[in-house]
């Protein structure tokens, strides 16, 4: 996913007043995979009168019924594990050990974001050891089809409907390929970022005028300061659970037990 500057300003302005419609979808949602196809006639309908173009519509017709992202949806049960074992499960041990290499190689990087954000390095190096071991692996489920199959299914086709249309937008303007793949929930780039958001929250941090998520490190770890400073970070103050900072991290991610590692995590890396 790459994109620049002004169009990612655009996009951002158009993906809010979609993102509030999305509620609004009159499509009908469904828990398997056979009202799907109808599903997508009728949203496409209104996904244009809405002004997704014909490169969105035509990425909306190509998708399918994502099953392995439906089952991923249904069987997050490390959520539900003890910290100590979703820690364990999760690699926290290799995240802070690798994670303290990662400040000091990038540690240019991180002063500035730091100076520019005011997010130190533990909570973002954290995230983005949790999100991907730091790029290495940036999911295999078309992204388009795992976003639209959750838009349609009736858990929770609110939430999703916002992010299928921030998703159809980005195609429209180039900023993202209709055959990208991604996390199962469609997360895209090294921080695994929902497209609603992304539009929101994507900055040039390599300073080349664009942005890219999946290729550029420093692009998806400034989008993240971006998006925890739009989320109420303060600078220098703590994010320790009961600390200001908290907040934010909450935002990041809802599971208690996420927070709460990430919170950990982060402070081990930052010393």
């Amino acid at each position: 996913m790459a994109f620049g500057g002004r169009a990612a300003l655009i996009a951002a302005t158009v993906c809010a007043s979609l993102l509030a419609a999305g509620g609004a979808s009159a499509a009908q949602c469904g828990n398997n995979a056979g009202g799907f196809e109808n599903w997508k006639a009728q949203f496409s309908r209104e996904a244009a009168s809405r002004g997704i173009g014909k490169r969105g519509l035509d990425a909306l017709a190509s998708t399918s019924y994502a099953s392995k992202t439906i089952a991923a949806d249904r069987g997050q049960r490390s959520f539900k594990l003890s910290l100590n074992s979703f820690m364990q499960k999760r690699g926290a041990n290799a995240i802070i050990s690798r994670g303290k290499g990662m400040k000091k190689k990038h540690a240019a990087l991180f002063a500035n974001l730091e100076k520019r954000y005011g997010v130190p390095a533990g909570p973002l190096i954290a995230i983005w050891g949790m999100e991907t071991g730091f790029g290495g692996f940036l999911g295999n489920q078309h992204t388009i089809s795992a976003v639209a199959t959750l838009a349609y299914d009736c858990r929770r086709s609110e939430f999703f409907t916002g992010h299928l249309y921030g998703a159809l937008q980005m195609v429209d303007r180039g900023m993202l390929s209709p055959s990208a793949k991604g996390a199962a929930h469609g997360e895209i780039g090294q921080t695994q970022f929902l497209p609603g958001n992304a539009l929101k929250y994507a900055v040039d941090g390599d300073g080349n005028g664009r942005v890219d998520m999946v290729r550029s490190s420093a692009d998806a770890l400034a989008s993240t300061a971006n998006f925890l400073r739009a989320h109420g970070w303060r600078a220098g103050a703590g994010y320790q659970p009961g600390q200001p900072n908290f907040r934010a991290i909450q935002g990041w991610n809802a599971a208690s037990v996420y927070q709460q590692a990430i919170a950990i995590m982060a402070k081990e890396i930052d010393g």
